[in-house]
């Protein structure tokens, strides 16, 4: 993999375009890969078949609904977003929304959000892939050490590398993930199992409330609203894969990227659930329920088949956490010193971005290390934090009369109220707080646009992007 990341780095040009988006210039397969590799992090083969395991099949709706939300979205906004970045040349998404709103405060304090709710989601992948190295190496690789190799490959990859690298890492690393889960599911049914008839009379006989919606209580309607909501929009709102709407280079790049993301997302979704109840049909007695995975490896696979899975789930936090390093990296170096400096110069731009990238790293192994019960907290309210940024993004695109400090405000107050809602664990009407997060962040935006004028170019980039749209029939 190191290797490739070099290779990726020999095959890169000069400038901040071919650092951070590899030149606008990906095909198809590896757009759509990179993007599902993105995506799919450590928490499917670690929490999603926990999550089933625990509570039953209702998780399946809870994935599967995110997928259908996301291929909905990229159908009608990546194409926006494709056109606007060709047009004028932007390298991250909070540069157009600054750009948009003619404010490079909207994109300073959008980046201050994802930095703060981003970087300690990154030292969970850090933390759940150093747990897994110590478990199944019977301690024989310490927490630390396993922890120290996993950030170095994942800052490795983002500086070294740029998009390219990270880009074609994910690409082998991501068919290591779908291709040994669906080896071990098959593996499990054929071995332990009884094939797929005996796996599915088991469940149907001892554990048939796991079969039904809400299964054994968890997966009430007010919770699926709760965990669904924030990740329906997760494709808006996560500055790593929106960056990855820029990067195919043509219609019909983004075309494949889009359908091959749904297909390695249905079959990877499905699988996973399977293992989580496979779980249960084993009979494996697991507390806290993502120990479920660990236990599997341990217990009921052969080491070299054990060491592949193991290898594809530390995949999966890698390639989140080097692609979500380097955009953040991007962002820093854009909407930061891009915006504020007099005469900002490309190379200067992408060595702030190489020293965020390694002060990242650094705040990872920090945090990671620690253990503490706040980074656990943070990285569930990522998804319900990152959630405030989206009327601000829908309004870009889709309302004229947005304005600047509506969306500045919107976020602030937004942000720090989701945070608040999370720390006291606040709900009205049984909902939870990314659902209350998002209504108080829309009325705020709504309001404050009203109240206030919109940037002079509001209409012209809509029209334009209309335009573009048209003129490359997607429309």
């Amino acid at each position: 993999m190191l290797l490739l990341v070099h290779y990726g780095r020999l095959k890169t040009g000069k400038g901040v375009e071919e650092y951070y988006i590899a030149g606008r210039n990906i095909t198809g397969l590896v757009a759509a890969l990179t993007y599902a590799a993105t995506t799919y992090s450590v928490f499917m083969m670690v929490g999603l078949v926990g999550l089933t395991y625990a509570y039953g099949v209702g998780a399946l709706g809870f994935e599967l609904t995110y997928l259908l939300a996301t291929v909905l979205l990229l159908t009608l906004f990546a194409p926006r977003f494709w056109v606007a970045g060709r047009k004028w040349k932007y390298v991250t998404p909070t540069q157009l929304l600054a750009d948009r709103y003619q404010s490079r405060t909207v994109g300073i304090v959008t980046t201050v959000l994802c930095l703060v709710f981003l970087v300690p989601y990154m030292a969970i992948q850090g933390m759940g892939s150093a747990y897994l190295l110590e478990a199944l190496s019977g301690g024989a690789v310490s927490y630390t050490v396993g922890l120290t190799f996993i950030v170095v490959v994942i800052a490795f990859c983002a500086l070294w590398g740029g998009f390219r690298g990270v880009a074609w890492t994910d690409v082998v690393l991501g068919l290591v993930m779908l291709g040994s889960s669906l080896y071990l599911m098959f593996y499990l049914a054929s071995t332990y199992l009884g094939g797929w008839l005996g796996f599915v009379q088991t469940l149907e006989t001892n554990h048939a409330s796991f079969l039904s919606v809400p299964g054994p209580g968890f997966f009430t309607f007010p919770k699926f609203l709760e965990l669904t909501v924030p990740w329906f929009f997760f494709a808006l709102t996560n500055p790593q894969v929106s960056q990855r709407l820029f990067v195919p280079k043509s219609v019909g790049s983004m075309k494949v990227m889009i359908l091959g993301f749904f297909v390695f997302g249905f079959i990877y979704t499905v699988t996973t659930v399977t293992l989580g109840l496979m779980g249960r049909a084993l009979g494996i007695l697991a507390y806290p329920a993502d120990k479920v995975m660990p236990i599997i490896l341990g217990t009921f696979v052969p080491t070299p088949l054990a060491l592949i899975i193991m290898l594809g789930i530390l995949s999966a936090g890698v390639t989140t956490a080097n692609s979500i390093i380097l955009t953040l990296g991007s962002m820093v170096g854009r909407d930061f010193y891009g915006s504020l400096a007099k005469k900002p110069s490309e190379k200067t731009e992408i060595r702030i971005g190489y020293l965020v990238i390694i002060v990242e790293a650094m705040l990872i192994w920090i945090f990671a290390f620690q253990r503490l019960g706040l980074i656990s907290l943070l990285a569930v309210m990522a998804s319900g934090g990152l959630l405030v940024q989206l009327p601000t993004i829908l309004g870009a695109f889709c309302w004229k009369k947005a304005t600047a400090p509506a969306a500045y405000t919107s976020i602030l107050i937004g942000g720090v109220a989701t945070g608040i809602f999370y720390i006291f664990k606040f709900s009205f009407l049984s909902l939870g707080p990314p659902i209350l997060g998002l209504i108080l962040t829309t009325i705020v935006f709504i309001l404050v646009s009203l109240l206030t004028k919109p940037p002079s170019n509001a209409e012209i980039f809509l029209e334009e992007i209309q335009k573009e749209l048209k003129e490359r029939n997607f429309l």
